[in-house]
Parts: structure tokens; sequence; C-alpha cells
């Protein structure tokens, strides 16, 4: 009896072939940059570096993180903690994570453009606000494309619940992400459901069709079909990357026994199999009622999960070349509304490195006595991105063309805030 897929299916299907087109070597979106920046990618690529994004998803609080104002009118409820870094405080929500700040860089002074969530979110993944005349590539697309390795069995760019929806932009499928979902398994039908022999049989029927279609037509739609079921079948045989079944058990505790614990476990799996980029998303600090309770059921998994990332990253000799950016798409209001919430704030908010060089036990920027405005050293959402890129051996100032228009991978005026670097 053959097995029918229900709308959704075929819609995820599809985006499993749109981003499996990326692990392929065709790309049917110019992109002028590209061709002529090959050898500089070359170079970049054997610095052989790798970036997680933890995003968190509505905007964390940084008055429940890493810049406290307790007994300020704006404080909340919950204490502040030591760190190993002596005078660095942080939330008490945050036991394991201070016992590692030595190792993270703290911005207190994220000063960004876009607050409401759309705009956040395409801001934050791009580092430019939207523009109906351009789609920007999200960074993990950068990253991709600087960092990535043509016909890998693994896509280049992962998202694990990730939230951004930018994708490629103007660099087009070879780079576009390829998404799963909460739980970080693949889903069902990225695997056949035939016997190898019989699949094999099939496949080869079907190269062979193609290959004489192929000598009697130059259609460019039929070499990137054909490139992208390749790169399907691939991925196919790399699944049990995604499978933590056989880890989890001995690195439950290192990560904590959260959902985002087992997301960050497959993060490192990835990372250890070579992806330049992977997205671990958690979801829920859009927090405008019930703050307070929100970021007690949300951050105690985060942070414990990250702190074990951080963990297994050294172990295993990976930390090094691994950039870890903790952020969201907007911070949270000095002032508590009449629901015990905090609303949407961009004027000052935090966000987080670590690894890859970042020059860890600091806390850059500085907010003033109620956190509403940034005192010192400003860090804009250019200036993030560009100091992300710098510590990824990119050069922030390189350009990409959409037509015939230069856009450089962080906007004009950005600056690198070489002291977060090491």
């Amino acid at each position: 009896m053959a097995v029918r897929c229900n709308p959704g299916e075929h819609f995820s299907r599809r985006a499993l072939m749109q981003s499996a087109l990326g692990v392929g070597a065709g790309g049917v979106v110019m992109n002028w940059g590209g061709l002529t920046q090959t050898s500089l990618a070359d170079e970049v690529r054997k610095q052989k570096k790798h970036c997680i994004y933890l995003f968190m998803n509505g905007g964390a609080s940084q008055f429940e993180t890493f810049d406290m104002k307790v007994g300020a009118r704006t404080g909340g409820p919950f204490r502040e903690i030591s760190t190993n870094i002596p005078g660095s405080r942080v939330c008490e929500l945050m036991p394991k994570l201070s016992q590692q700040m030595d190792q993270v860089a703290v911005i207190r002074s994220m000063k960004t453009s876009q607050v409401d969530h759309p705009g956040g979110i395409y801001l934050m993944h791009t580092g430019y606000q939207p523009t109906p005349n351009v789609r920007f590539p999200e960074f993990g697309s950068i990253v991709a494309k600087y960092h990535g390795t043509e016909q890998t069995d693994l896509p280049n760019f992962i998202k694990i619940f990730g939230h951004g929806d930018a994708g490629s932009g103007f660099l087009g499928p070879r780079y576009q992400p390829f998404g799963i979902g909460p739980d970080g398994s693949l889903p069902t039908f990225s695997g056949s459901n035939m016997a190898a022999e019989k699949e094999l049989r099939r496949h080869e029927v079907r190269a062979f069709l193609e290959d004489q279609f192929a000598a009697a037509h130059q259609s460019e739609l039929a070499r990137l079909h054909r490139e992208s079921y390749e790169a399907a079948r691939r991925l196919g045989a790399a699944r049990k990357t995604f499978n933590i079944d056989d880890e989890w058990e001995k690195n439950r505790e290192l990560y904590g026994d959260s959902a985002m614990g087992r997301r960050c476990l497959l993060a490192r799996r990835l990372v250890e199999a070579g992806v330049p980029f992977i997205e671990v998303g958690q979801s829920g600090y859009d927090t405008h009622g019930d703050n307070f309770t929100g970021h007690r059921g949300l951050v105690p998994s985060m942070e414990h999960a990250w702190a074990g990332l951080m963990t297994d990253l050294k172990q295993r000799g990976l930390f090094d070349k691994t950039l870890i950016v903790w952020a969201g798409e907007i911070g949270r209001t000095p002032s508590i509304n009449n629901r015990a919430g905090r609303d949407h704030y961009v004027r000052c908010w935090s966000a987080a490195l670590a690894g890859c060089g970042i020059k860890g036990g600091q806390m850059y920027g500085e907010s003033d006595t109620e956190g509403v405005e940034v005192k010192s050293n400003p860090v804009t959402e250019g200036d993030f991105f560009a100091t992300i890129y710098q510590a990824l051996s990119i050069d922030p100032k390189i350009e990409n063309y959409t037509g015939v228009r230069p856009i450089p991978l962080a906007p004009f005026g950005s600056k690198v805030v070489s002291d977060l670097l090491g």
C-alpha cells in the first residue's frame, strides 16, 4: 500500500529538497560576488570554524539574565549571584553558567533599531533592517558560504527549532538553511521506505534517464533537480548524526534533562561532524505578562544546556574553533507593566559571545542605573555582526552582489568591537 503524505508533509518535503539543494554544487541565483571570491572563501574555509547561534525567540530579558538592577525600581524579584570572575554577577537563575563566565563576553549595551518581532528577528539574523528591495541573507548562510564544504552529506546551515525566516536571501538556494523541529529529529519522509537494493535500482534507472535527457537538452532546471536529489540521498546516509539517543544518557546531567539540552547536544554532534553553522532556538520569551514566572521556567534549562555545551566543546577541543552567539531579537523594558510583564525594548539590552577567540570574562558596555539607556560603548546590530564575522575569520567588509549592487556582509559604517576579540 502506497504511503501518502498529507499537505503539510508535501510542503516539508519541498523544503527538504530546497535545503538539500544547498548542499549540491549548483545555484540558480547568480551571485557575482561568489564568482570573484572563490580563493578568499577557500582561505577562510581552511580555518575550519563553526558557529552555534542560541536564539532566544521573543526576546529574553536582560534584567533577568546578565544586567540586573537589584534595588532599582526596574529590578525584578530575583537575586544576583557571584560568578567565577571577581566582581561580576549574574541572575540567580544561571548558577551553572555563572561558573563559566570567564569564557563568556557579555554585551550590556546593545542598541538596535527594530522593536517588533518580525523586524527584530530579521535584523538579528541578517544584520540589516527589512527592505522591500533587497532580500538579505541570514548570517548562517554567510557562514555556510565561507566555511561550508560542497558535496557533503550534511547541510552547511542547520536550524534546530530555528526562528529566522530570511533564509539565504540573494545568495540563492545553495546556502538555504535546512530546518528541523523542536525535538531535533529528522522528519520521517527524509529517508526512503524502500529496501536498499530496490532503492538503488530505482536510483540507477532515474540516473540513466536523466543522463539521456541531459545529453540531448541543456536544462539548468534538470541539472538542479538532479543535484538536489543527489544531495537528499546523501543526507539520508547521514541520518544517524541526528540520533542522539546513544549519547543522551551519559550527557543528560551535563546538558540538563530538557528539550534545550537535547538540542544543544545535537548541535555539538553537528559541529563534530563538520557542519559550520547551527541555530538552536528556544521560544517563549515574549513575556508581556508574568515575565518573572516565564523566565523562571525558561532560563534554567537554557543556561544549563549552554554551560554543558561549552564544557563538552572544550573537552573535545572544539571550543576554540566554535563561536557561540547568544541573543534574541529584542530586549525587555525596564518598566514592569500591570501584568507583571516587560514589553519590547531595543534602546539598551544584552547579548553574549563565547569561544572562537572571544575574550571571555568581561562585561562590555554599560547601562545606566535603571537600565534605561546605554551609558557607555553602544553596540549596534551592524557592530554585533561585524564582530561575529571577524571572530569567524570572515572580513565583514566583503561585498556580495545582488544584481550590480554591492552589499557588504555587515552594513556600511559598522565597526568590529575589537575589545571582545582575543
